[in-house]
């Protein structure tokens, strides 16, 4: 078994060395279009506007335009509810598996992966108050979901994409009612990212 192990573990290496591969390091950053999915009887929610930032890794295994990238950014999701923004601050890590076509300056490309995204800013919860009812929606610390996008990379450095992501995990909750008639329900996260990242 630790035969097996290393000899992937020198297999990944060889793959990563620059005579064999292209590795690139850089910085993303872009913008969120992001809400959440209840039941319209829950709880109706709009869009909310956010950003994202943080460095990312692209990794392109040689003559098969087949790689991945993995990037650890400062993420803003939410949602609008009632006029009143519900938004939170997140470290998310997307790791995506890529095709891109090899042409000599604009390169398009295809990925999707999932993502894992823990909770480090923003109030947990939240009361909204509208018509004499309220609601209590909470935020949870921690949210894993799927991502699908495409774009193009311009001069091997400049790489311009759009992303969209669907929550697999409850990342709100909420209870709404007055008088002791309690409705409860959950929320999904849904985003669309507009991203420009910098490849050195």
């Amino acid at each position: 078994m630790k035969k097996i192990i290393w000899a992937f573990v020198a297999l990944f290496s060889l793959m990563l060395s620059p005579a064999n591969g292209q590795v690139g390091l850089g910085i993303q950053g872009g913008v969120n279009i992001a809400t959440a999915s209840f039941d319209k009887e829950i709880l109706d929610a709009d869009n909310v506007t956010g950003f994202q930032i943080g460095p990312v890794l692209e990794v392109m295994f040689p003559f098969t335009g087949v790689g991945f990238d993995l990037a650890l950014l400062y993420s803003q999701k939410g949602f609008e509810h009632r006029d009143e923004g519900i938004v939170n601050d997140f470290l998310e890590v997307p790791f995506n598996l890529k095709w891109k076509l090899d042409l000599p300056v604009v390169k398009p490309y295809l990925a999707a992966g999932p993502y894992v995204s823990f909770r480090i800013g923003g109030d947990q919860d939240w009361e909204v108050t509208y018509g004499g009812i309220t609601d209590q929606i909470r935020s949870k610390n921690f949210a894993a979901g799927v991502n699908v996008g495409g774009g193009v990379e311009l001069l091997n450095h400049l790489r311009v994409g759009l992303t969209h992501s669907w929550g697999l995990t409850d990342n709100y909750s909420v209870s709404k009612g007055n008088l002791g008639d309690v409705l409860n329900g959950k929320g999904k996260s849904r985003t669309w990212s507009i991203t420009a990242a910098i490849l050195f």
